[in-house]
């Protein structure tokens, strides 16, 4: 991790810390495996589009994906079937209820989405299998391009869920007696408890949402695991039904799509900029992590991640990445080699958010990190920097500071004021890049 960069993982930390000792809600029983887990673990994990991994707390334990699951299985089938076909089988409104509610739509026996449990056996179900690989082999192969690592199944879990899951049959069942559940309603069920069964970590499942965030691609690997309006569906879908009957509430306060599950499992995707992801399996009445929902609640207000807020457009944020061997000459030949291997520069562009600063932060760093002892981060392009990206900036110099480089900012727009009375910890305010990098240069000795 880069020292810039840790001031999205202070983030996270820190609500770690705020949230960790919170005791409310109970661990899912009605799986008895589940019951096992730990009540205190508790992880956060966010992954930017550039493949940014962050994390703090249980980020790499194990744990089940369970209803997670539905969103990236849903991905599949419209993939593989498209969007039309899908909905003939399962719809997309919210159900206003439960998960594991009869959310049949009247005269049809349709479930009313994919993100009820009714609905999700349904969208298992329209996976086909094929020559070479089962229905489930094309699922657990589809959430391992997601997580972007080779995932397998908790068969104890697995085992546990085939013990207990007679409500789930029955679902089967009542939906195969409207005529809308394509195969045997055992083998629909047994599917599906496999799915859920699938082990994740916190990380893995940001990476997951990270996906569905890039339009499809995983940030980690480049890999294309779903084309772009595929992506764009499942989120909407998410959005309006991801929470079961909370769904409108969690949107109006918390502003993204987002999937829970019993396990403690709980995503989130903000498009084009991360995914979101909390381990922690103490549950509130709507079987979502209460440590989950209060830690990614939190965050959006923090750095403002509301889906409705108008964010920055996405682009070419940093354009420039460089040692100083553009600028002005040094006197001697010895004094320029220094000059370039000693002071660093980065530019940044337009309307900068919580994206944009975690782009700079990372650009901070990129230009011989062992060898540069002074950045120059040039502000000269930048039409507006919000207020969780001027903290951010602001926290990422001061850690550069703190490591023993000199900083220093040019910011004729004074876009990192600190108002009156000022901060003696705050970089040095030029005019000009040319002025900030012989000041550099002169502190250092090379002028």
């Amino acid at each position: 991790m880069s020292s810039a960069a840790d001031a999205v993982t202070d983030t996270l930390r820190e609500l770690h810390s705020r949230f960790a000792e919170l005791r409310d809600g109970e661990l899912a029983d009605y799986i008895p495996q589940l019951a096992l887990a730990d009540p205190d673990a508790f992880g956060l994990a966010l992954i930017s589009m550039d493949g940014h991994r962050y994390s703090a707390g249980a980020a790499d334990v194990p744990f089940t994906l369970q209803s997670v699951s539905k969103p990236f299985v849903y991905a599949l089938a419209l993939s593989l079937l498209g969007l039309d076909e899908v909905c003939r089988w399962v719809g997309a409104e919210p159900s206003g209820e439960a998960y594991n509610a009869i959310s049949l739509e009247r005269g049809t026996g349709r479930p009313a989405n994919a993100m009820v449990n009714a609905g999700a056996i349904v969208t298992t179900a329209l996976i086909p299998g094929t020559a070479d690989a089962t229905g489930f082999d094309r699922i657990l192969e589809c959430l391992s391009r997601f997580a972007g690592r080779r995932l397998d199944v908790d068969e104890a879990v697995y085992a546990s869920e085939v013990a207990t899951g007679d409500r789930n049959r029955a679902l089967a069942y009542l939906i195969r007696s409207t005529g809308l559940l394509p195969v045997d309603p055992v083998a629909a069920v047994e599917t599906y408890f496999r799915q859920c069964a699938v082990q994740v970590t916190a990380l893995d499942l940001a990476a997951m949402a990270a996906t569905l965030a890039n339009g499809g691609v995983n940030p980690l690997t480049g890999g294309v695991v779903i084309d772009e309006p595929v992506a764009a569906q499942v989120l909407a879908v998410m959005a309006t039904c991801g929470m079961y009957e909370v769904s409108g509430d969690w949107l109006l306060r918390v502003g993204l799509p987002a999937k829970s599950g019993v396990s403690g499992g709980l995503i989130a995707a903000g498009p084009a900029r991360f995914g979101l992801a909390t381990y922690s399996p103490l549950l509130g009445p709507t079987g979502t992590s209460v440590r989950g929902r209060r830690a990614l609640g939190a965050l959006s207000e923090r750095l403002g991640l509301h889906l409705m807020h108008n964010p920055a457009l996405a682009g070419s944020t940093v354009t420039l990445v460089t040692t100083a061997d553009d600028l002005p000459s040094a006197p001697t030949e010895e004094q320029e080699r220094a000059l370039r291997e000693r002071v660093a520069v980065v530019a940044a562009q337009g309307a900068l958010d919580f994206t944009a600063a975690e782009r700079v932060l990372h650009a901070l760093d990129e230009p011989r990190p062992e060898e540069t002892e002074s950045v120059v981060l040039d502000l000269r392009q930048v039409t507006g920097v919000d207020t969780v990206a001027r903290t951010m900036l602001r926290s990422g110099l001061a850690r550069l500071a703190e490591g023993g480089r000199r900083t220093a900012v040019v910011d004729p727009a004074g876009h990192l004021a600190v108002g009156p009375g000022g901060d003696p910890a705050a970089p040095r305010r030029f005019e000009s890049r040319d002025e900030a990098v012989e000041r550099a240069a002169r502190d250092l000795g090379t002028l």
